[in-house]
Parts: C-alpha cells; structure tokens; sequence
C-alpha cells in the first residue's frame, strides 16, 4: 500500500523502504491418493458429490464451481470456461469422462443458469459443513476443499503432465506458483526409490 502511495504521489517514498522482509514459509501441500479420492467420493452427499468431482478432476476454485453457469460448459466439446478467475484471466479445461456423466446427469435433473444449485435452482453459497462430514466420515483429518485443487495438480504431475499445461489449468499466474507440486512429488519419489533399495 505505501508502494502505492508513492506511485500516486502522496509519499515521497516508502518509511519501509530497505527494510527486509521475512521469507514465507513454504505452502501447504496436501493431496489424495486414489483411495482417499474413492473414500471421499463414497461419504458425500448427493449435492456434493457432483461439486467434489468438479474439484478433484478441474482443480477449480471452490468459488469458480459454485459461480459456474451452463453457458461455460460445452458438454459437446467437453470443455469447461472458467470466465471469473482469481487472476481475471479466462482459462479452458478439459472435462474428462468421469466429469461428463455427472454433469450429464445434473443438466437433467436441475433447471438453472447454474451448474450446482439447490432444490430451488439457486446456487450453493456454503459448503463447508457438509464436506467436513464427508471427511470426517471418510476417515481424512485436516483435510480441506483447497487440497482437491491441490489433488487434481498432483495426479497430472505424477502423470508426467508438462509443468507448463498444469500452470495453465490451475490458472497460476507464473510458474512459480506450480513448483512446488513438483518439488514435492519429486521428493516423494526419492522417498520411494530410497525405500525400495
């Protein structure tokens, strides 16, 4: 904010200038293995599942699911338009076959400019509730709806996905916000190959 202070003319320039700031801490990395993906699957409700299997095979934000409407789903180009994002730039993704049969199985049963809504056709606006019970009943502790994000990441770069594509797919803004999900599997796999020796 002083920065912008100093670019708009009301300061001379920054009190905090040369001061050095901390370095942050490494982000939380947590995802789930197929297990856990069918565990969680199993334990949600009927209105979640079909959000929770958006996450896990989108990597959207939970505000991009809940805010989606049928006009960016191209059922017949399985391609997903993700207008509102987080860095205001559109993005595409793929829908893969898992994704096709529950959104083709909604589009009949619901009749709204959103893709999950209510029994009255309004969108959800809160979810948390319902998918800490579907956790907690799925035996995942300290598990939040961000780590699907980060579950839907890690099954691309474990499956040799370019960096580049799954930068593109998460709608990071540099690459640098998708190393660390290669950072962290990579040392996974030494772990394993360690392990095996």
């Amino acid at each position: 904010m002083l920065n912008k202070a100093v670019e708009w003319g009301y300061l001379r320039q920054s009190p905090f200038k040369g001061v050095k700031l901390f370095k942050e801490p490494p982000g939380r990395t947590r995802f789930l293995e197929s297990a856990g993906i069918d565990a969680l699957l199993r334990e949600c409700s009927e209105h979640l599942r079909p959000i929770v299997v958006m996450a896990i095979n989108t990597g959207m934000r939970l505000s991009e699911i809940l805010n989606l409407q049928w006009s960016d789903v191209n059922l017949g180009t399985r391609i997903i338009k993700v207008g509102q994002s987080k860095n205001n730039e559109p993005r595409f993704i793929p829908i893969n076959q898992m994704l096709l049969e529950e959104l083709s199985g909604l589009r009949r049963r619901k009749r709204s400019n959103f893709v999950f809504t209510n029994g009255e056709g309004k969108p959800f606006v809160n979810i948390r509730r319902g998918f800490q019970a579907a956790c907690d009943r799925a035996g995942l502790s300290n598990f939040r709806f961000h780590d699907l994000r980060h579950t839907f990441a890690s099954h691309l770069v474990m499956s040799g996905v370019n960096l580049r594509a799954v930068q593109e797919l998460m709608g990071h803004k540099t690459i640098k916000m998708t190393m660390p999900i290669r950072t962290c599997h990579a040392s996974t796999f030494r772990k394993l190959l360690d392990c095996s020796v």
